[in-house]
């Protein structure tokens, strides 16, 4: 491990503390420029990247052909996990590839799956890499949850697939019945819709492949689109994110760079993250195929219900490194806390860990450290950063030295950082191999998603952690298009709020919206977790509906003591809320309140609960509304 940011580290980190893993030196120059545009550059250039990723899956079949590529629990076989080998996987994408050469699909006709996670996914996907035909993974919840299908019906007319895969027929008939133009082959593993025409997935891989194979695979290079990424459509209707070959190879260069332990320690991933978002499909699934690793499917989520069948997985399988989202870390924390084996397991060959998506409350944090030592002697080095789907993602990474919820790191070698002022903010700017080209079939949105020097344009707002140390990298400063002036004019930074609500409300909270546009004051509609509260209204039976268990008398004491907590430690009115709002509704996925992966969208819950926002400013304050004293 570095030992270069020492000096910059956080008073109480010792490098000796931590198991050792090897990882990159990050460090950066800055430039500024007089309009106040500030330009970040990375120390340290990126090695060669391959033309494509398929690339290193020949790699792999030839130097590892019987190492386990990917895996998956076989209810058919009592659960035992399902190993497909590199040598096989390379074997079964050439044949899948060649149907999908014989089909004559294209980037005009690609191909859409509208299912979750699964060893045929993975090789579709790769057969459609390995043949140059861009796939589009799309969320399962727009097939299963929604009612009105809008958002699906928006990514099949937008893409205009000549194949669409579900692995199960009959789970996705009502959404392939409500948007599946007739021309479209249906492909599906189990359960053929019954009433259309329908390939099993077997009969993609019928006929062996001929040189036809060989010559697409050639054919593949650095510009070529391999896939592409919906964004959550919390600013509109979801856009394709374009991803490229190089965007894609070129990333995992900049991966291995940071983290070089990859390198020599093929890595062992316990995954669940979906395919459908850059982070489980681009960054874990690129990183296993890049490197030669393992992935083993984890049908779990970090939600009770969910967590037991990842805890499963972990009492088996030991992990080198080990990649979640907050609440994936804080419902794995109390099995951890209480099962020595699933600890032993868990803890074996465990290198890093590494979370995304939110920050990660100090309370989890410790614990995670606190039963590391316990079992290893040495705690577990944690890091995050910062990227986007049209980053593939991986763009800033925090060091080990500077890791800490809301940092954000320096960019990383092969990539450039411009902060450029925006209302009284710095807004992230990015370039390099890495950023997309644009958005599939939508010029307008991608001639506004570049400035006039070709950077990509984040719409997150960074700020210095210390500027006279650039090393120890930047704090998310929030989302600038969600921030919004009081009525005296002063700004409320909706990110920065939103994290220290959640915290503060750690666990009741499941999410936030904070309302005040124009307002003499800061207020807030908390999205309720109804297991913890549940568990604090503890009074309550276990079928007592949301409506009962959010009106106990011992959840608006909680609630309001903890509002009256935050309010102490504001600075001022525009990070002071002075009434808060429970929410009984949970979002709606079909009103566009709630993306796909489970983050909210501030503007449609404001827009669609309007009448909810006027009771916040109602006088005198409404009895169920909680208020500051």
């Amino acid at each position: 491990m570095s030992r270069a940011l020492q000096a910059i580290a956080e008073p109480d980190f010792r490098l000796e503390d931590y198991r050792d893993v090897e990882l990159a030196e990050l460090s950066v120059t800055v430039e500024e420029r007089g309009d106040g545009t500030i330009y970040v550059h990375p120390r340290g250039e990126i090695g060669p990247y391959p033309a494509k990723l398929t690339a290193r899956l020949d790699h792999w079949a030839q130097a590892a052909p019987e190492r386990t590529f990917i895996a998956m629990r076989d209810p058919q076989a009592g659960g035992a996990w399902r190993e497909v080998s590199y040598a096989e996987t390379r074997r079964l994408v050439r044949r899948i590839a060649q149907g999908l050469i014989d089909r004559g699909l294209s980037c005009d006709r690609p191909v859409a799956i509208l299912s979750g996670n699964d060893i045929e996914h993975a090789l579709l996907g790769l057969a459609c890499l390995y043949a140059g035909i861009p796939y589009a993974p799309i969320s399962p919840a727009y097939s299963i949850l929604s009612t009105d299908h809008a958002k699906l019906r928006h990514i099949i007319n937008l893409l205009t697939p000549g194949l669409v895969f579900a692995a199960d027929g009959a789970a996705f008939a009502r959404a392939i019945d409500a948007v599946v133009p007739p021309d479209a082959e249906v492909v599906v593993t189990r359960n053929p819709h019954a009433g259309r025409a329908t390939t099993l997935f077997a009969g993609l891989a019928e006929r062996p492949e001929t040189q036809a194979v060989d010559a697409a695979h050639d054919a593949v290079g650095l510009d070529t689109i391999a896939k592409f990424l919906f964004t959550s459509g919390s600013t509109g209707s979801p856009k394709g994110v374009i991803n490229t070959q190089r965007m894609l190879t070129s990333n995992q260069v900049m991966l291995n760079t940071v983290l070089a332990f990859m390198k020599e320690e093929p890595p062992v991933i316990v995954d669940w993250l979906p395919w459908n978002h850059t982070f489980g499909g681009n960054h874990n699934v690129g990183l296993v195929v890049h490197n030669g690793g393992t992935l083993y499917i984890d049908e779990g989520k970090p939600m009770p219900g969910g967590i037991e069948e990842t805890v499963r997985n972990l009492r088996e399988i030991s992990p080198t490194v080990y990649f979640n989202v907050p609440k994936g870390y804080e419902a794995l924390v109390p099995y951890l806390q209480d099962e020595p084996q699933l600890r032993e397991r868990f803890f074996a060959r465990l290198k890093l860990n590494f979370f995304a998506g939110a920050g990660l409350s100090k309370p989890v944090w410790d614990a995670l450290d606190d039963i590391s030592v316990a079992q290893t002697g040495k705690k577990i080095v944690m890091l995050t950063g910062l990227g986007a789907t049209e980053s593939a993602p991986f763009a800033l990474s925090c060091a080990p030295e500077t890791t800490a919820s809301g940092h954000v790191g320096v960019p990383v070698p092969g990539l450039e950082l411009k902060l450029a002022p925006v209302d009284g903010k710095l807004e992230a700017r990015l370039k390099g191999p890495n950023i997309t080209p644009g958005y599939w079939r939508d010029k307008v949105n991608t001639a506004k998603a570049f400035d006039e020097e070709g950077y990509y344009k984040l719409g997150d707002a960074l700020k210095f952690i210390d500027r006279a140390r650039p090393d120890m990298g930047f704090l998310f400063d929030g989302r600038v298009a969600e921030d919004f002036k009081l009525a005296t004019g002063t700004w409320v930074s909706v990110g920065p709020l939103r994290a220290r609500f959640l915290d503060h409300f750690s666990p009741y909270a499941r999410d936030v919206v904070i309302a005040g546009l124009n307002r003499d004051d800061v207020t807030a509609m908390m999205f309720p977790d109804l297991d913890a509260c549940r568990r604090l209204a503890s009074a309550l039976g276990r079928d007592a509906g949301p409506a009962d268990i959010l009106r106990h008398p011992a959840l608006r004491t909680e609630f309001a003591f903890l509002l009256n907590a935050m309010a102490r430690e504001a600075t001022g009115s525009s990070t002071r809320i002075r009434r808060l709002l429970v929410l009984k509704e949970p979002p709606s996925i079909d009103a566009g309140e709630v993306t796909d992966k489970g983050s909210i969208n501030q503007r449609a819950v404001l827009a669609r609960r309007e009448a909810q926002v006027e009771e916040l400013y109602d006088e005198p304050c409404p009895a169920h509304v909680i208020e500051i004293g």
